[in-house]
């Protein structure tokens, strides 16, 4: 057998290995982001380093970072989907590791929700609403797309910002709305949760059941844009109202976190649905405790239009 040493010695008399050679490692130090690095370690790592290094370099600079070339999860170049490469130095040599990208983390997020709330589930057309395919024609429409425009634009997290308590009759495109911005959000890497209303309750009735209703709540209050679709479609009880949707959208006031409703009522007529439980008891104070919330967290507009069910 040959002695590895001598091999090696050969390759490196070998011309054409040698141009390829400076050629892989002018690429690699040509890239911006391994300068960078280099210079961030100014002193420490020396040349024998960097070409001790430069396969792993030059794996760093073949894959996508921050997302910037992957339209979506699916579609991920990266060698291990969803993670991103970051260049770390341990004193001796410089190494390649991988952490969750933006995508990826949205992705593990929304998993580990719909396996809790089962109530996210929401029709197939609202999961692909587009604000580009809502007909500005009809201006029953055009206050609600502005607003939804201005949030999209606008929206900072950590910063106070109202959400939108979207109201008018059956069909006006309230809900296909509300995921149309969490569609544009998602565009952002800025994470939502749609919830369709009446379902949530039934599901946190039932998780009475297996003492999970403290979980299920803690995901929902904390969710960093929340969207309650057809608030005042359930038949509402005080258990709901109080237990439920009070420290939901208390947490959410306290913590500025925005907040989107859609309904078929007005904030007013919202008021008188949530007084009055299923055993016709009045609370008019409680009910008031809950507007009072909405209206901090939403701006009222109202949705008319031609009925999309048609």
């Amino acid at each position: 057998m040959k002695n590895i040493n001598d091999a090696l010695r050969k390759l490196n008399n070998n011309q054409s290995f040698q141009q390829r050679y400076e050629a892989l490692r002018d690429e690699v130090l040509s890239d911006p982001q391994v300068t960078d690095f280099l210079n961030q370690h100014r002193g420490e790592i020396t040349r024998d380093m960097v070409d001790k290094s430069l396969m792993k370099l030059h794996e760093y600079i073949n894959q996508s970072k921050g997302c910037s070339e992957c339209s979506s999860l699916a579609n991920c170049k990266n060698m291990l989907q969803g993670y991103e490469p970051i260049l770390a130095f341990n004193g001796k040599f410089i190494d390649v590791k991988y952490d969750r990208c933006s995508k990826k983390i949205m992705h593990d997020e929304k998993q580990k929700n719909e396996k809790l709330i089962g109530s996210l589930y929401v029709p197939r057309e609202i999961l692909k609403a587009s604000l580009g395919d809502i007909d500005l024609n009809d201006s029953g429409r055009l206050m609600a797309i502005k607003m939804a425009k201005d949030f999209i634009k606008n929206y900072t997290p950590g910063e106070k910002q109202k959400g939108l308590y979207l109201h008018g009759p059956f069909g006006t495109g309230k809900s296909y709305l509300l995921g149309a911005i969490a569609n544009e959000l998602a565009k952002r890497q800025i994470s939502s949760m749609l919830v369709y209303v009446p379902e949530l309750f039934r599901e946190m009735k039932n998780a009475i059941g297996n003492n999970s209703v403290s979980e299920k709540l803690d995901v929902i209050k904390k969710a960093p844009i929340l969207m309650l679709d057809d608030i005042g479609a359930e038949t509402m009880s005080s258990w709901a109202r109080d237990e439920i949707l009070g420290p939901i959208l208390q947490f959410r006031m306290v913590e500025n976190l925005p907040t989107f409703f859609t309904s078929n009522f007005d904030i007013n007529g919202l008021g008188h649905h949530l007084t009055y439980s299923q055993r016709g008891e009045e609370e008019q104070l409680k009910a008031a405790r809950i507007l009072e919330r909405i209206r901090y967290l939403s701006a009222p507009v109202r949705v008319e239009g031609q009925n999309r069910r048609e």
